[in-house]
């Protein structure tokens, strides 16, 4: 039964609305004595309406993604309404009030209002009477869908019974409500007629499918003076797919949320697993009648709040049950006292983390309070006034304010929440609940009683468990080691305790597809962050990651009296030596504890073949259920019994038939699951182990191949045994820690479950069974095939195969190996590229593109199963060569791929620049920059700019002048070698012409961030886009992103937030280094990807409005034609025209070794470079020809045309491949069929909102200045939706001045009021920008010389400027060059990959200075936590007043010295005393190693002087009492690049005399 057929967002072809992403901005206004009144309400919707900016549109600019408010009852209100339909309510508190959604059909009414009746009846609820809510629709769109999607709005009202207290009633209208909902699904046999917005005594939503400013004109009671609330909760939704969807909306009952719920997979997982074991005094009977507490399919947040719910009705109050599912960081924090710690530590094992960027704000109608994630990647702002009114939002400025009255400025903290408490009347801080919940109880001494940690456990005995030589080789051929593994994964693991690094991406063919037996692990590709959610950093912000693993039972949550008694066995990381495993095999006898652990056999006799294989695996399900029921609470899945007569199943089947087997049957909390297995031996086997269900993994033979590989001499003799092995359990803990920050989740525990894969090439019966929840886009391999691959592989093993007699398989997955797996690129087709291009012959080429195109004897690619139907099948017929589009076209839609000037050579760039400028292509700086020289044409006429700047997360060299030299500006979001990982460019790379070109400093090794740092949200994306287009309004913006499962979504989301082009980028790709892992096992082939974004784009009518470009492993005319039919308009490619450069693939791109003189910086290597622009132009026409050949078979005559054709794509009729056979690509050749009037190829522009801003303004005053250099002063107010102020005047001014800009203070603006985000975005040299008031996040990112001021305002004399806020997170990102002085506060990040900025600050929050490779920091306050992580470069002072500085200062990089007192020094040196007023500021940046004390006054002093700091003023004033007190954070990398560039200039100077 549905609404109606063409619903957009149903499950069809590549889309899945299980990938639906949202973020947002929320706010809330609350009075905290508790007093009601409509001007609360009025103001909420003003704040809601004033963050309209953070929401989004359509296709259709009248229909938003969600926007809604929850309130208090509106008592008085509804009385009175009630009154006129002659139903009378009690007082506030003895009624619920029901919000409803009910379908358009009149006929299912009666049904639905007939269910909730008898339901409540039963349960002793009387039912008072229904109102319709009355609305105005005429706000809305008048498209057909929308109108048909609008539900009817229903109240119902309900008596609380006498006797009744008022927690059980709202506890008993939280069971009515999950009752009647599921009555209602299964009566009506759909979940898409009926959804309870919210049932309570106490609070009301109004929510529903708007623009922030269409809420109140919608629902007319928001309209009506007699609404009163002491609080509003506001929420604006930006999704990534706009389709008619009103329950989506926030808030929910509960929350609003801004943020991604990384692991809600899981977690809603291990909500299910509880429903057996869960026991509640409060809920009673009632339990069972709650279930499921979330229902499939439904987003993150209402999964939260669902959460939250049962926690909170279970008994937990608001702000306890808020700490237990969004955690602080405390296993890693040195600052957090015992007690806290020890209350953290006792839930971890009760409740896994909900994991993500978050900022929650949340209310139970009587208390309303907001937290922040662990990691601060939300934003969230707030202010106390003196009327008693508390205003948050994800931004300052929503709601205007009288400063004189305001009495508190502040933020959420990571970790930390705000609450007010509207019946006490009085705001509780962060310590006083913290400090309340973590003396309820002793939790140290419960811990000491309760908790077991493995690791300290005594051993009654060691039992050797080594296997014999003879074991250990046949049971590596067994489990599928390979010559490889050995080699290249193993042994660099053993020896450095880090992942093998490699690069050039990968060209060997998915497991699916392969002739080789592969192990199941390699079906399974990791899902990484990319838009909607940010990574994490695990080696930079390892303070907020966590290894720590709980084995056994999860005790009930609501039995609080057994929760003290019930013992804990923890791990410290997962990964269990072989005297760890015998702990757990003996855990009962060892100590006083209630543990019992039982070994499963996942082992069958090899004679009963594949019904064996299928026997084991139902037994061992069943016999886990057995071991539950009869007490045992650990199970070890163990597959040591293999031998010649027994085979193992694959131990990721093994643990993920039991996990899921118990999470059906409600058991799986009430046991731990261990894997004992010979297989897992790199990172990506225990990932998918541990996101599967495993809770510790003992992989005893890949300790035993390390230490035999030790006796055999094939590692280095400095290591131990027990050294190599400790250091491979290290790299494979790095290892985990760097797959889950992949997708931002930070704890092994939230890790643990979460299923953050996608499956490649397994079918959907087969996922199904045994991998419930994992997306399968093709199908593929079954059962049958998998036990064939571990059965055949067993029985060579053990057969006397003359190749595997002496050595195990060669491998061939990472290098080209006789005998191995089979590459796209081996010699012969590098061979016959560079001649086919050196000779200009297109014959030759064809033999080539042959060779790659016809996969019948080696099989790599998906499309290599693909067939292009005749011109007949489709009804069009074949043209003649002459009438197709001339390749002089074609070329023009070919781009070369993003490799960076640092990775890659100067000649090898800018050999690529030239022929693509010849050509009209566009070739693509990478994140590394370009030389200023290259923007202008050479005297030869040959232009070696690159026409695609690419803006990375490490923003290297990324100046205004860089983006307004751009025809394209492209923000990569990930790549395709490794994606969601930042880079690292070591400093023996960084020359003196690299370090120019990246604004660092010589011989200082450069970091790349994993996120950008102002990107946590898909608006702040947009916010991004609208920042570089307002730089350079002229160039188009693109997004660069890699195929995974959802990409399509993320894709839409981007078309959204105005982007002009997104990349498609396969996981084929990458010159760069990269962990191995990240290079087999991360992202999906770009024919997915590609095909599920044109797909998603054409659902949302977006796709006329992108240019769709397809990167990563294109080689032929072919591959771009079947690109054209998937939905691209465009076309990288990377390694192929490095081949015609000279490339000979030798995959060490990243050693600095490359024999051809391309990927090296060494001038030696550099001078083999043979490429000629020729080369690439030839390649390009060859593959322009190509493709006017098969147009002509295939019957069209423009390229635009065949974009989005899929109806000429079929499956190959007959596949031999064993395999094979089972893909199924009809979800991948699914057309929308949207109708003709929704086109399939890019033919519009995107409108971007720049016509009518500040900026223009700015421009249009500084004319006379950007003409004649005549200084110009302006006076203006500013508000928040300002955004991006000075970005495009800075565009102006480097357009004609070059980085260099103008003098000082040429164009000196002074503004009053709340900033937007963005403020001084690359603001250019010349350009001063002062405001009273206060600023929000992202101020002065790229930063290129202009100059930032920003204190409060004069009226506000209530606050104490340098214990309030004043402006918000990721300040001064990518700054290059300029200063900026703040009075206040900031939030995180300050000054992160800061390249050369002077900032001045009185306090900042966590991560300050991460990433610094240039420039000099005060700080006039406090720090957060993890300052300097990743500093290689600049300077900071830090005030260290208290002494703890150095606990929050990340010493990894770094070293702290005292400022010394240096008047005497500079008397001698500059002939003057210490009158900071005399210096000037060319001591500032002189040498950086000495003049502290100088340099730290002047700098002060300047803040002094332009914000007035009363701060500023006492430390000068008592500067003898302050001077001491400072510390300077000196990296340690950077003194010694100084330090050697200082003697090399004195050696020079020594040399000239």
């Amino acid at each position: 039964m549905k609404i109606f057929d063409k619903k957009r967002n149903k499950m069809e072809g590549l889309y899945d609305p299980r990938n639906e992403h949202d973020s947002c901005g929320l706010g809330f206004i609350a009075n905290i004595k508790g007093r009601k009144s409509n001007d609360i309400v009025q103001k909420g919707i003003f704040i809601l309406e004033n963050l309209e900016h953070r929401g989004a549109t359509g296709a259709d600019p009248l229909v938003g993604d969600g926007a809604g408010m929850l309130t208090q009852i509106p008592h008085e209100m509804y009385r009175e309404e009630m009154e006129k339909l002659s139903c009378f309510l009690p007082d506030l508190g003895g009624y619920g009030v029901g919000m409803f959604f009910f379908p358009k059909e009149v006929k299912y009414h009666m049904l639905i209002k007939g269910i909730i009746v008898k339901l409540s009846e039963e349960q002793g609820i009387k039912l008072l009477g229904w109102r319709d809510i009355p609305v105005n629709n005429e706000c809305l769109s008048n498209d057909k869908e929308i109108r048909e999607a609008e539900p009817i709005h229903v109240q119902g009202f309900f008596k609380k019974p006498e006797g009744m207290s008022e927690n059980d009633f709202e506890r008993n209208l939280y069971v009515l409500r999950k009752k009647t909902t599921n009555k209602i699904y299964k009566e009506l046999g759909s979940e898409e007629l009926y959804y309870a917005v919210s049932l309570s005594s106490r609070t009301v939503v109004y929510k529903g499918m708007f623009l922030a400013d269409q809420l109140a004109k919608y629902y007319l009671d928001l309209q009506d003076v007699r609404y009163v609330s002491a609080l509003a909760l506001v929420h604006q939704r930006f999704s990534t797919n706009t389709f008619p969807s009103w329950r989506l909306a926030h808030p929910y009952r509960m929350v609003a949320h801004n943020g991604e719920i990384n692991t809600s997979r899981g977690n809603v997982n291990w909500m299910a697993a509880r429903q057996a074991g869960l026991k509640s005094h409060l809920l009673g009977e009632n339990l069972n009648n709650i279930w499921p507490i979330t229902r499939e399919g439904q987003s993150d947040t209402a999964s939260f709040d669902n959460a939250l719910e049962l926690l909170y009705q279970g008994g937990y109050p608001l702000q306890h049950a808020s700490m237990m599912l969004i955690p602080e960081a405390w296993a890693g924090n040195p600052l957090m006292d015992k007690k806290r710690k020890s209350f953290y530590e006792f839930h971890a094992s009760i409740m896994e983390p909900w994991d993500g960027p978050a900022a929650i704000a949340f209310t139970d109608g009587k208390k309303i309070g907001a937290t922040l994630d662990r990691n601060g990647l939300r934003p969230a702002r707030y202010f106390v006034s003196e009327d008693d009114t508390v205003v948050l939002a994800s931004e300052a400025g929503t709601l205007p304010v009288d400063e004189s009255k305001v009495i508190t400025k502040w933020r959420l903290q990571p970790g930390k929440m705000l609450l007010i408490d509207m019946e006490a009347g009085k705001i509780i801080t962060d310590e006083e609940v913290k400090a309340n919940l973590s003396n309820e109880l002793d939790y140290e001494s419960i811990l000491n009683k309760t908790q077991i940690v493995l690791e300290d456990l005594e051993s009654d005995e060691t039992q050797k468990v080594s296997l014999s030589k003879a074991n250990l080789y046949s049971g590596q051929k067994a489990f599928g080691y390979t010559q490889e593994d050995l080699k290249i994964l193993m042994s660099p693991m053993a020896v450095t305790g880090q992942e093998a690094i490699g690069s050039m991406g990968t060209d060997t063919p998915i497991s699916a597809i392969s002739n080789k037996k592969k192990l199941l692990y390699t079906y399974f590709k990791q899902n990484f962050a990319q838009v909607t959610n940010p990574p994490i950093d695990p080696i930079r912000e390892e303070s907020v990651m966590s290894l720590v693993s709980f084995i056994g039972p999860r005790p009930n949550i609501f039995d609080n009296k057994s929760l003290g008694s019930v013992k804990r066995l923890e791990v410290k990381q997962p990964i269990l030596t072989n005297e760890d495993m015998q702990k757990i095999r003996k855990i009962s006898e060892i100590g006083d504890n209630h543990f019992v652990s039982r070994v499963l056999d996942t082992t069958f006799d090899k004679n009963t073949g594949y019904k064996g294989f299928e026997e084991c695996l139902e037994n061992i399900c069943i016999k886990a259920e057995s071991v539950v029921k009869e007490g045992g609470n650990i199970i070890v899945l163990s597959d040591r019994q293999f031998g010649k007569d027994r085979i193992a199943l694959p131990a990721l089947l093994a643990i993920a038939s039991v996990h899921h087997h118990l999470i059906r049957k409600g058991l799986r909390t009430a046991v731990g699951l261990v894997v004992e297995s010979a297989e897992p031996r790199e990172v990506h086997h225990f990932a998918v182990l541990a996101g599967y269900g495993a809770e510790a993994i003992n992989p005893y033979m890949a300790f035993d191949t390390i230490l035999d590989l030790q006796r055999k001499d094939m590692l280095t003799k400095d290591v131990s045994e027990i050294e190599a092995v400790s250091r491979y359990i290290k790299s494979i803990n790095k290892g985990l820690l760097k797959v889950m920050s992949k997708m931002g989740i930070s704890t092994y525990q939230s890790y643990c479950g979460a299923q953050i894969f996608d499956a490649v090439g397994l079918s959907e019966d087969f996922v199904r069974d045994y991998f419930k929840g994992t997306s399968t886009q093709i199908s593929g391999v079954g059962l049958n095939e998998i036990a064939k691959e571990t059965i055949t592989r067993h029985e060579e093993a053990y057969s006397n195969l003359e190749v595997l007699r002496d050595s195990l398989d060669v491998g061939g997955d990472y290098a080209v190996r006789k005998r191995g797996e089979v590459h796209a690129w081996s010699s012969d087709e590098i061979t016959n590229l560079q001649h086919a291009v050196r000779s200009n012959s297109f014959d030759t080429f064809r033999e080539y593109s042959r060779s790659m195109d016809e996969q019948e004897e080696r099989l790599f690619t998906i499309r290599g199963l693909f067939r292009l139907k005749d011109s007949s099948e489709t009804g069009r017929n074949s043209i003649k060569i002459d009438e197709v589009e001339p390749a002089k076209e074609i070329v023009k839609r070919f781009a070369t791929g993003a490799m960076s000037y640092g990775s890659i050579s100067a000649e090898a760039h800018e050999n690529l620049a030239i022929a693509m400028n010849r050509i009209e292509g566009k070739s693509n700086t990478g994140e590394g920059g370009e030389e200023v020289e290259r923007f202008s044409i050479d005297n030869n006429g040959e232009n070696r700019r690159s026409a695609i700047k690419q803006v990375a997360s490490g923003r290297f060299g990324v100046t205004t002048e860089y983006l307004v030299n751009s025809d394209m500006i492209q923000i990569k979001m990930a790549q395709g070698a490794k994606p969601g990982e930042g880079g690292q460019l070591p400093g023996h790379k960084v020359d003196a012409v690299i370090a120019k070109v990246r604004h660092s400093t010589r011989g200082v090794g450069l970091i790349s961030p994993p996120p950008h740092h102002d990107i946590y949200s898909i608006e702040d994306l947009a916010q991004l886009i609208f920042d570089l287009k307002n730089v350079n309004p002229k160039a188009d913006i693109s997004v660069k992103l890699v195929s995974e499962v959802g990409v399509g979504t993320v894709a839409a989301g981007v078309a959204k937030a105005k982007a002009d082009h997104v990349t498609i980028s396969g996981m084929e790709g990458g010159t760069g280094a990269s962990p191995l892992t990240s290079v087999k096992h991360a992202g999906s082939p770009w024919e997915l990807g590609l095909a599920e974004t044109h797909q998603t784009l054409m659902k949302n009518k977006l796709r006329s409005r992108i240019a769709v470009q397809v990167d990563g492993g294109l080689r032929t005319g072919r591959d771009v034609v079947i690109g054209a039919l998937l939905g691209a308009d465009e076309f990288g490619f990377s390694t192929a025209p490095l081949i015609a450069s000279g490339c000979i693939m030798m995959r060490k791109c990243h050693l600095n070794t490359c024999p051809v003189g391309i990927a090296t910086q060494d001038p030696v290597l550099r001078k083999r470079f043979v490429g000629m622009p020729e080369h690439v132009v030839n390649f390009f026409f060859f593959i322009a020809e190509e493709v006017r050949l098969l147009m002509s078979k295939l019957g069209f005559k423009k390229f635009d045309e065949m974009i989005g054709q899929i109806d000429v794509l079929d499956r190959k009729k007959a596949i031999k491949h064993w395999k094979a056979k089972g893909l199924d690509f009809s979800k991948l050749f699914f057309d929308p069929k949207m109708g003709d009037g929704v086109p399939k190829f890019n033919c519009e522009r995107q409108q971007h909102p720049i016509k009518d801003i500040l900026d223009r303004q700015l421009i249009e005053m500084s004319k006379d200045t950007l003409l004649n250099k005549k200084p110009v002063k302006i006076n203006l107010p500013i508000y928040n939706y300002n955004r991006s102020t000075g970005a495009m005047l800075s565009g102006e001014v480097a357009r004609i001045f070059g980085h260099r800009g103008l003098p000082e203070d040429s164009i000196n603006i002074s503004l009053k009021g709340t900033t937007g985000q963005a403020f001084g975005a690359w603001l250019s040299r010349g350009v001063t920008l002062e405001v009273e008031g206060e600023a929000n996040d992202y101020v002065g990112k790229g930063l290129s010389g202009g100059k930032i001021i920003i204190y409060p305002p004069k009226e506000a004399k209530r606050i104490v400027p340098e214990n309030s806020i004043i402006a918000g997170n990721t300040i001064l990102y990518g700054a290059i060059d300029g200063e900026c002085y703040l009075r206040g506060i900031v939030g995180e990040r300050f000054a992160v990959r800061n390249s050369g900025a002077t900032a001045v600050v009185e306090g900042v929050g966590d991560h300050g200075c991460e990433y610094m490779t240039g420039g000099i920091v005060v700080v006039l306050g406090k720090t957060g936590l993890n300052f300097a992580a990743g500093m290689s470069g600049g300077i900071a002072y830090v005030l260290d007043e208290d002494g703890t500085f150095k606990n929050r200062c990340n010493l990894a990089m770094v070293e702290l010295e005292p400022v010394p007192e240096e008047d005497d020094l500079l008397e001698s040196e500059h002939h003057h005393g210490g009158d900071f007023e005399h210096h000037g500021r060319v001591d500032i940046s002189s040498d950086m190693t000495r003049y502290d004390e100088e340099r730290l006054r002047n700098i002060i002093s300047r803040h002094l002087k332009f914000t007035q700091s009363d701060l500023a003023k006492k430390i000068l004033d008592e500067w003898d009492n302050f001077r001491p007190k400072f510390l300077k954070v000196m990296p340690t990398e950077y003194r010694r690049a100084l330090e050697e560039i200082k003697a090399e200039k004195l050696n020079n100077i020594v040399a000239a005399e």
